[in-house]
């Protein structure tokens, strides 16, 4: 009998599983590929936690997945001594979120380490912010971020308040490989332990103190008094976990008029009024458009279900809304910080900032205008945070801002992740100081164009669902690494990096020299005109993402530009 159908058999038999679970066993049993998918492999453990739909299943998120894979969290914990420092657990909106996060407080009480486990769903930010407050060694939060409602996932935490560093995560996932899914993990009785005082419910006292921190970043506090009367912003949460602290937060620095998409204040893991809850998609702004028509707002805020990611839509002077990419706003945030500094005479010592390897060049143009030292990561917060780690280790540097493309922005080292709630807050405080400008984000952005020249991104996202879709994802950036296009577009190919290998090479002379960064599943292409092609996997869903970054006269110009090169690359 093949392996799956031997895992799927087990579960099936079962004496764990209840009457409705093997029930949802037995309705699958004449499906070969649905039993394949769910029992052919485990769902993998790395640096960004675990992610996969909710089903039953070893290649799934499940309550046996989730206390398996904390079994395999605790035992980290236990071989670094560190039981009593605890664990704080968040949870976002999804459906089972609040359920999972009671399975992994279970499990790790079982095993005498200490929890702390929020009384609702809070943004993601300040899990990482609370764990560094509650000085705990680790973090659990259950969310799966802005994916479709069919996924969850769970994202584990270190002390420093970032995801866990890759040796930590390998610990655990060969922890979790050991650990018999059914036999080998223990669970308490959450009411039990509470009582017991092995699990601390927390809420209102962390919110208080994350909302402090959050509002110390602010740069211009008079902008949003200054303007208040006239400055109006519509916010949604998309059903998620942005509903509380962000009009909180905006209503700390001023905001007088606030207007919420009441439909999506809703909290529903269903996401009834989107079809994807991410931010970066226009659709999801079309309910806060129409409130923001009827009242005249100046733009809309959105923030996924588990407010680490913001997007914003702006209105233009002929009364139209544009999209701000991910990339627009963090050059947008990162300038808007830097002048504001300069304004007022607060610059701190030694500044630098830290984008991602697929985010805007701009930000380079911007931050080399002003003297301000750019680091550039690979992609995910974590190399963000670690950055932020050594320079606090070494006493110098003063951490200005960080960001993805993505639409992810942190300012301040409250927290080691992406946050949200800051995000929003700048950005209604910069909206506020352009106004008074008689400008809105648009002018600013076209400002910045004609200061720097003309920078546009583009990114192509291929899923490729299925059983073979790894495979065919490998495959296509194997042929990439192994056969060098010599000319994308109407452009020669001057440098190109391997990141896996941990190199660039000059494709005239040979000469290769380090990446500087750790080795990743993502290769670059650099051009003789000077724009840069990035190509990696995703490291949470079945796609494989190409990423533009280019330069040009005007928008006409990189357009043309970015086809050419879709076009030598097959997407």
């Amino acid at each position: 009998m093949e392996k799956y159908l031997e895992n799927y058999q087990r579960w099936l038999n079962s004496s764990k599983l209840t009457t409705e679970e093997k029930a949802e066993l037995e309705a699958i049993k004449n499906d070969d590929n649905e039993i394949k998918s769910r029992f052919i492999s485990n769902l993998s453990f790395g640096t960004a936690g675990l992610r996969g739909t909710m089903k039953l299943g070893t290649n799934a998120m499940n309550i046996y997945t989730v206390a398996q894979a904390t079994q395999g969290f605790a035992a980290l914990i236990s071989k670094s001594g560190r039981n009593n420092d605890g664990v704080a657990i968040a949870y976002d909106c999804r459906n089972n979120s609040e359920l999972f996060a009671k399975v992994a407080a279970e499990v790790l009480a079982a095993s005498d380490i200490k929890v702390y486990i929020f009384d609702n769903l809070r943004p993601t930010p300040e899990l990482s912010f609370a764990l560094r407050y509650l000085k705990c060694v680790a973090g659990i939060n259950i969310t799966a971020s802005h994916n479709p409602k069919e996924y969850n996932g769970y994202k584990a935490y270190w002390e420093d308040g970032a995801q866990l560093p890759p040796e930590h995560a390998e610990i655990v996932s060969r922890e979790i490989e050991n650990t018999d899914i059914f036999e080998d993990v223990r669970r308490t009785d959450f009411d039990s332990a509470v009582k017991q005082g092995k699990i601390k419910i927390i809420g209102e006292e962390i919110d208080k103190a994350y909302l402090r921190e959050v509002f110390k970043q602010t740069v211009n506090p008079d902008a949003v008094r200054n303007a208040a009367d006239n400055l109006k912003i519509v916010y949604t949460p998309l059903h998620g976990a942005g509903y509380k602290l962000v009009p909180e937060i905006l209503e700390m620095t001023g905001l007088k008029h606030l207007y919420r998409v009441e439909e999506q204040f809703k909290i529903d893991g269903n996401f009834p009024t989107v079809k994807k809850p991410n931010p970066e998609y226009e659709e999801v702004f079309t309910l806060g458009i129409k409130l923001a028509d009827s009242v005249g707002s100046d733009l809309v805020i959105a923030t996924d279900p588990d407010a680490d990611r913001v997007g914003v839509m702006a209105r233009c002077k002929d009364s139209t809304f544009k999209t701000i990419t991910g990339n627009q706003m963090g050059a947008l945030l990162l300038d808007y910080i830097i002048t504001a500094y300069e304004e007022t005479g607060t610059m701190p010592t030694e500044p630098y900032a830290i984008k991602t390897i697929v985010s805007t060049e701009l930000v380079s143009k911007i931050c080399e205008a002003h003297g301000i030292r750019l680091y550039n990561v690979l992609t995910g917060f974590k190399f963000i945070g670690e950055v932020i780690k050594k320079h606090e280790e070494e006493g110098r540097g003063t951490f200005l801002f960080g960001f993805e493309e993505s639409y992810g922005y942190l300012k301040g080292t409250y927290a080691r992740d992406k946050d949200a709630v800051v995000a929003s807050m700048l950005i209604c405080e910069m909206t506020a100081y352009y106004k008074l400008k008689n400008m809105t984000l648009i002018d600013a952005l076209d400002s910045l164009y004609e200061k720097y020249g003309y920078c546009s991104e583009s990114n192509i996202e291929i899923y490729m669902e299925g059983l073979d879709g790894p495979a065919k994802i490998a495959g296509i950036i194997d042929s990439l690494r192994n056969s060098i296009p010599a000319v994308l577009g109407d452009a020669k190919v001057t440098v190109f990096g391997d990141y896996k290998a941990g190199e660039f090479t000059e494709l005239e002379t040979g000469r290769k020299y380090s990446t500087g960064l750790p080795k990743s599943n993502v290769l670059s292409f650099k051009l003789e005109n000077g724009d840069v092609i990035l190509v990696r996997p995703s490291g949470t869903e079945p796609k494989i993402k190409y990423y533009f970054l280019v330069s040009g006269s005007d928008n006409a110009d990189t357009e043309r530009k970015i086809s050419g090169y879709k076009k030598s690359l097959n997407v």
